[in-house]
């Protein structure tokens, strides 16, 4: 939803920007924690993560097809972009 933040009402695209927010501090934290990240980092490395899986799931919704979002997410973890 959040691309099509633009045709939705002001309060949705709050809720979704706020959503996107809450997660992408959350991955950043825990990046930290695992040391995966360093702390000047790490908010840049999980809004990848968090448009990569996003990106992942609009590609496998749009073609009906589950087994394609794991092989997406399988290979962003062979590339590195996520953690094994």
């Amino acid at each position: 939803m959040g691309a099509e933040t633009d045709d939705l009402p002001a309060e949705v695209a709050a809720e979704i920007k706020l959503f996107a927010d809450i997660n992408v501090a959350w991955l950043s934290e825990l990046l930290v924690a695992a040391k995966l990240s360093k702390p000047k980092t790490a908010t840049s490395r999980a809004r990848a993560i968090f448009a990569a899986v996003a990106g992942a799931q609009l590609l496998a919704r749009s073609r009906s097809d589950i087994a394609l979002f794991d092989s997406v997410i399988e290979t962003y973890r062979t590339s590195g972009l996520l953690p094994v």
